[in-house]
């Protein structure tokens, strides 16, 4: 064994320690320099590992677009024409020809009802015109025989005037027959006696000019009285021919009553309703307005949807927008139909405007009284606030919500108003703004001011 006190041994032992005093002073100290530098490189890191750990959102921006609304609604089927049959003369049904079911043709008879009083009424206007009708001859033979009359008259009154003239001429010869007698004899030309003669035919004549104009003033007379007769008989005439038509007018309103005790289907249709049996006593509705009426007609191979809609879309709905009804009875079907006509005002009780398609019913498919509900698309445009209905949150009480992106990076909860739904957009009534960023959909559940990691959109 060697011995320290050796020159050889001493050295390496002194190397050995030293190297062993070096390298235990470095793994426990290093550098000043180099303990900054790693502080520096670490900082860094620690940032990003925070924001790493916050939630990461994507956002959408509140929208405004031009979109034809759409209103769901209740709605109910209608006949096209529905008609509720009631008496109009009183009496007992004598038959019944049709029954709840039945196809009728318009004016087909559905029941007649036995009206023996105005039969009879009838009958006893039937016969007063035919007495009407024989005064009527009457009094036409009555003005026949007065213009006759007149004719007469004026005839003689001709007879008597040419009389008259006749008698004139005859007076004229005998005037002058009688200035020639009178000269000659003034001369002794001619016995007095002539003269005498003369002047007796001269005043023969005379007298018969004096009664030819009595004739003819007598003519006149009884042609006036003639032509008044005349007269009478025609106006006789006029009230005998106004009795007849009086007669027949009564006579017509008989016969209308008598076709109101066949009751007639008003137009084809079914029958929907009856209320009465053969030997029921019907009275007109005039006296009974309470009564039930005797038939129910509809017409159903069209039919009408009535449809309420609300105040506050009714000014959009116009004539023609397009409708689709789906009927709890027809789970599986779809009916489209347009708007046929609105009423344009509101109901006072329940503000709603009344809307009607009519929808063709062939097959008789569609029941009156059937329930549906109408989805109408809108022909009106308007610029509306919207959002993606997956970016909008409801509570257990139905209010809707969204988280708002601040500046900041961070979201706050704010309520809003919703409107129409569509599906895969929702309108936003208030309070927000078009261009705000809200998160879209998410799992989690933010608080008012959580910070948040927004990634880039998709």
């Amino acid at each position: 064994m060697p011995r320290l006190s050796d020159p050889i041994c001493c050295l390496c032992l002194v190397s050995t320690l030293f190297s062993l005093g070096v390298v235990g002073c470095g793994s426990q100290r290093p550098p000043a320099g180099e303990s900054a530098a790693a502080n520096q490189t670490a900082d860094p890191s620690s940032a990003d590992l925070v924001t790493n750990r916050r939630p990461a959102v994507r956002t959408v921006a509140v929208m405004q677009q031009e979109v034809r609304r759409t209103t769901a609604q209740p709605a109910t089927v209608h006949p096209l024409f529905q008609a509720e049959l009631r008496p109009r003369v009183g009496g007992y049904v004598k038959q019944l020809q049709a029954d709840i079911g039945e196809v009728v043709e318009a004016g087909a008879i559905l029941a007649t009802v036995a009206v023996p009083e105005l039969e009879k009424r009838r009958d006893v206007i039937s016969a007063r015109v035919d007495r009407n009708q024989a005064l009527e001859a009457q009094a036409q033979s009555g003005v026949e025989l007065a213009s006759a009359n007149v004719l007469s008259a004026e005839a003689r009154l001709q007879q008597s005037r040419s009389e008259l003239a006749r008698s004139n001429a005859s007076l004229t010869a005998a005037e002058a027959e009688f200035k020639r007698t009178s000269d000659l004899v003034s001369r002794q030309s001619l016995q007095q006696r002539v003269l005498d003669e003369v002047t007796m035919r001269r005043d023969a004549e005379q007298a018969s000019l004096d009664a030819a104009n009595s004739a003819v003033e007598s003519t006149k007379a009884e042609v006036v009285v003639a032509n008044a007769k005349r007269s009478a008989a025609e106006a006789d005439l006029r009230a005998a021919q106004a009795e007849t038509e009086i007669a027949r007018r009564e006579l017509q309103e008989a016969e209308v009553l008598l076709a109101y005790a066949e009751i007639r289907a008003p137009f084809a249709g079914i029958v929907t309703e009856r209320h009465i049996d053969p030997g029921d006593l019907v009275i007109p509705d005039d006296k009974t307005p309470s009564t039930m009426p005797m038939f129910v007609v509809s017409q159903l191979d069209k039919v009408r949807i009535r449809i309420p809609v609300p105040e506050a879309e009714a000014a959009l709905v116009n004539p023609g927008d397009a409708i689709q009804f789906t009927f709890p009875a027809f789970a599986d079907e779809q009916l489209e139909a347009t708007v046929t006509r609105v009423s344009g005002s509101l109901d006072r009780d329940t503000r709603t405007m009344l809307v009607e398609s009519e929808v063709d019913n062939v097959d008789r498919k569609l029941v009156p009284g059937m329930f549906a509900m109408a989805s109408i698309t809108l022909s009106t445009k308007s610029e509306v606030t919207v959002l993606p209905a997956r970016s909008i949150r409801f509570d257990e009480t139905g209010k809707a919500h969204v988280y708002v992106l601040q500046s900041d990076e961070t979201v706050s909860m704010v309520e809003i108003v919703t409107g129409t739904d569509e599906g895969s957009w929702i309108e936003v009534l208030s309070p927000l703004q078009p261009g705000q960023l809200v998160v879209d959909a998410h799992r989690e559940r933010f608080k008012d001011g959580q910070a948040v990691r927004v990634l880039p959109p998709r």
